[in-house]
């Protein structure tokens, strides 16, 4: 059984314009698959990266790492999940900027009847990330209620996520962002306190903030204008998690000044790694679900977009004209 759809599909990297709203056919799911029907497909800018070359995909190639819809059919082996059920995912390979596609069913968990499709598009990738970093991605002495923890990008998707749920595990988050009116809408989402980096030196602010001591952790999706300054935040011990690359890759790490500044540590963490089983998918996603279920995390839906014009919400998600999360409608 093969069905035609409507997907993004690239040729080349490049710009949005490499996007191309093509038809595909979707056949039977294989052992381990299902056929998922999207009704929301979120937006992240790892599908910056897969589309411009910075992480190469084998081309032709489809984009997209999250989305939400109900099970259209499932293959031999997958017990989890059934035909109607409700579900959500984040997970390779690329290809969620489509009306359905196949893919494994080890990474796509079923949504609770409480969480609509679009909410659960735009939580996936940005919740697990923010789980496996707050949760998992710790410094040596751990995280305890009343630490300082620095998180660059406050106010875009994952960020928000991040001041929500550090607040509510009693952590005082110090969020980064581009503009006054970013920072204030980091504040209105839990963070402690904000630091404008057009305008103020955020290493002296995140010094003056914890009475010169410094964090414990350091957050960074920002990257090659981030990385370094970011080991100066950090109290002895600390730790850098530079987990995106927004502003381009990180210069080469001389690895001589992690002692200098204080017997640092750094890592580079992805969410594939921890998402690598079903079983910790669910234990991650049950994680998430029950801390929005709560009502203490929020997924702020800022922009929908049709599924053509995904080009579109490229540009303007590289622009940094968006804020909270984006969704495409197929």
């Amino acid at each position: 059984m093969s069905n035609t759809v409507k997907a993004i599909r690239i040729d080349a990297v490049g710009g949005p314009g490499q996007m191309r709203l093509v038809d595909v056919p979707v056949g039977a799911p294989g052992p381990g698959e299902l056929r998922i029907r999207h009704h929301a497909c979120g937006i992240n800018y790892i599908d910056v990266y897969h589309r411009n070359g910075m992480y190469p995909l084998p081309l032709p190639a489809g984009i997209g790492m999250e989305g939400a819809g109900v099970v259209e059919a499932i293959g031999a082996g997958v017990e989890h999940l059934a035909v109607g059920d409700r579900v959500a995912y984040a997970g390779q390979p690329p290809g969620s900027y489509s009306q359905a596609r196949v893919m494994p069913a080890k990474t796509v968990v079923q949504l609770p009847d409480a969480i609509d499709f679009e909410t659960g598009a735009a939580m996936m990738l940005k919740g697990l990330t923010v789980q496996y970093l707050l949760r998992q991605t710790l410094p040596q002495a751990g995280l305890e209620r009343g630490d300082f923890v620095l998180w660059h990008a406050a106010a875009g998707g994952v960020g928000l996520i991040a001041c929500q749920w550090a607040k509510a595990l009693g952590l005082q988050l110090i969020g980064t962002a581009g503009s006054d009116e970013k920072c204030a809408l980091a504040r209105a989402h839990g963070a402690a306190h904000t630091i404008n980096y057009r305008s103020e030196d955020f290493v002296a602010r995140v010094r003056e903030i914890t009475g010169g001591a410094g964090v414990k952790v350091v957050y960074d999706s920002v990257g090659k204008d981030t990385f370094e300054r970011s080991l100066d935040c950090l109290r002895p011990f600390g730790l850098l998690a530079s987990y995106g690359s927004a502003s381009g890759p990180a210069a080469p790490l001389n690895i001589g000044l992690l002692a200098a500044k204080g017997s640092l540590y750094v890592t580079r963490p992805t969410l594939f790694t921890h998402i690598a089983t079903r079983e910790r998918t669910q234990a991650m996603a049950d994680d998430l679900f029950a801390i929005v279920q709560s009502g203490a995390v929020k997924i702020p839906v800022e922009r929908r977009y049709a599924l053509a014009d995904a080009a579109q919400a490229h540009e303007d998600l590289e622009a940094r004209l968006t804020v909270g999360c984006s969704v495409l409608i197929p």
